[in-house]
């Protein structure tokens, strides 16, 4: 599946997940609760999506994930690093089967120059320890960041739920070059 409009994505997940007999559940920053609006856009979304959580500043992430602290510091609250932790602790959570995580720079302010306005990291993880993170950069203002964001959070949450052929869940593939490269802590 390729990311596109994020309530297309959002319709084919929540039919993946019911095929499957998949939960899911999600910890979103940049979107701030986004994706779970898209999902709960859907009748019948709860038989398949557990819910999710904003942790928007670093104090959430810390309190409602258990991210560590340490972590945050050392390698940013957007990083790869922060969003497998994030994705690792909504499972805790929720008892859910997988969970998606986002966290990212949708401007206009809050920039570096090695994290620019439109870079989102995102991290995908199962009960089985499995996982996969990938970082974006994504182009346009805040609102077009963080749907872009959204749609792509969905799509690749879909192929890891079915394990897309070629799609190894421990690494970070680039499946949609025109949005931007992808950068991987494996």
């Amino acid at each position: 599946m390729r990311s596109g409009e994020p309530e297309t994505c959002a319709a084919s997940l929540i039919t993946l997940l019911k095929e499957r007999g998949l939960v899911l559940a999600t910890a979103e920053s940049c979107t701030g609760g986004m994706v779970a609006s898209l999902l709960t856009d859907i009748a019948g979304s709860s038989a398949v999506f557990w819910g999710g959580v904003i942790v928007y500043s670093d104090e959430s992430k810390r309190r409602l994930l258990g991210v560590d602290r340490k972590l945050i510091e050392s390698r940013g609250a957007v990083s790869l690093e922060v969003a497998r932790a994030m994705a690792e602790g909504i499972l805790k959570v929720s008892g859910a089967d997988f969970s998606l995580a986002i966290t990212g720079i949708a401007g206009p302010a809050g920039a570096t120059p090695e994290k620019p306005v439109g870079f989102v990291c995102f991290a995908w993880a199962d009960r089985n320890a499995e996982s996969i993170t990938e970082s974006r950069q994504f182009e346009g203002d805040r609102a077009a960041i963080r749907a872009a964001a959204a749609a792509h959070a969905l799509s690749r949450a879909a192929e890891f739920a079915i394990g897309v052929p070629g799609v190894a869940r421990d690494t970070t593939v680039d499946i949609d070059k025109p949005m931007g490269p992808v950068y991987s802590d494996r």
